[in-house]
């Protein structure tokens, strides 16, 4: 097990670390409301630990659990404290009225994470299908994966699978998370114009994240 960054302390943070907890890494909260993240930290226990807003994650991998108006913010702000790590992006771009996405048809949430951050800092995309709620009862779940980097994803993927969001083994890593994927998984739910592979008689990913356990689905995002 390891210890898991997480930037943000509100109800996504919370879902992720107490899980994460739960099945025996070590979760270091961070949050420009430290009382709010001690809160939390206290709620998740465990040896939750809170870490200071803008100083070098203590984690490998750090989770931006903010909304995507803030995280490109969060991550200019941490700037080179975050160089090595690997990031999560778990945002979902809706618009205002939530009838389509802030992002242009040419970008992407992570993308432009990609962007503030560090040179060299893979970022991948993950948990942004699965709600809070659904995460907290810890029970097996589908969920999407996608990145550019191999070694950023099979990190994330090791992650996922130890607190029981488990990648299938037969299919292969994605490709990438841009640079448009119709907003599911790289901004939230929407259209995908790529068809997944499912397991005969498998229930929908949708389905299956409100109401039952499955694995991971991973997609590369690519058109068909």
């Amino acid at each position: 097990m390891t210890t898991i960054s997480i930037i943000g302390s509100g109800n996504m943070a919370t879902a992720i670390g107490t899980r994460a907890a739960r099945h025996g890494h070590t979760v270091e909260l961070m949050s420009r409301n430290t009382a709010k993240a001690q809160v939390v930290a206290d709620q998740i226990g465990h040896g939750a630990t809170v870490g200071a807003f803008g100083a070098m994650p203590a984690g490998d991998i750090v989770i931006v659990a903010v909304p995507y108006t803030g995280a490109v913010d969060v991550v200019t702000h941490y700037g080179d404290a975050l160089a090595g790590k690997i990031l999560v992006d778990i945002s979902n771009t809706f618009n205002a009225d939530a009838s389509g996405l802030a992002t242009t048809p040419d970008s992407s949430a992570a993308q432009e994470i990609a962007a503030a951050a560090p040179e060299g800092t893979p970022v991948v995309k993950a948990l942004n299908s699965v709600f809070g709620h659904v995460l907290a009862h810890d029970t097996p779940l589908d969920a999407f994966l996608a990145g550019d980097d191999t070694a950023a994803k099979a990190r994330v993927a090791a992650f996922l699978e130890s607190i029981d969001l488990r990648p299938p083994r037969h299919r292969r890593a994605c490709d990438g998370f841009g640079p448009r994927m119709d907003g599911h998984p790289a901004d939230g739910a929407g259209p995908q114009r790529r068809r997944l592979r499912h397991r005969p008689r498998r229930r929908s990913p949708l389905i299956t994240l409100l109401y039952g356990p499955s694995r991971v689905v991973i997609s590369d995002g690519k058109e068909d």
